[in-house]
């Protein structure tokens, strides 16, 4: 068996009493259009948690201390229609600076709190399972792979 290389994806959990914060994409996007997901990044030259501070800055307009993150979960993802694998990080921002805004108007419509218990539709697939996993207080769970 050969080795194959993961993309890294870091996403970002902000939650408040019982709600997380997700974004929907736009329709033009060409992941996920019009699709709800929480605030992330694909790793680029840095540390995951670096990713996460700089993704929060471009994305929501808020700083984030990178001890103020904690990872919560792994979901190890392979898309079905490209098959490349991704290990995608969700990280718990414990306190920011600043108010949560759309910063990207080009790749975001909507900004809202959304309870774990009734998260909208549609949501990105592995965004669904990852917050499912999160709120059953599971940290792994892998997604198309073959069994």
């Amino acid at each position: 068996m050969r080795t194959q290389p993961n993309i890294v994806g870091v996403h970002l959990l902000f939650e408040q009493s019982g709600h997380v914060l997700l974004q929907r994409r736009s329709p033009e996007s060409p992941f996920a259009p019009g699709s709800w997901h929480v605030p992330a990044g694909d790793l680029e030259e840095e540390a995951a948690t670096a990713c996460a501070v700089r993704e929060s800055e471009e994305e929501l307009g808020v700083k984030i201390d990178p001890q103020d993150l904690r990872l919560v979960h792994v979901l190890h993802y392979r898309d079905a229609v490209a098959g490349v694998p991704r290990m995608q990080l969700f990280f718990r921002v414990l306190s920011y600076s600043g108010t949560p805004r759309i910063c990207e108007p080009d790749r975001h419509t909507a900004l809202e709190w959304h309870p774990y218990a009734a998260l909208p539709s549609p949501l990105v697939d592995y965004t669904a399972v990852a917050l499912t996993s999160i709120a059953a207080g599971r940290p792994f769970a892998a997604m198309g792979w073959a069994a």
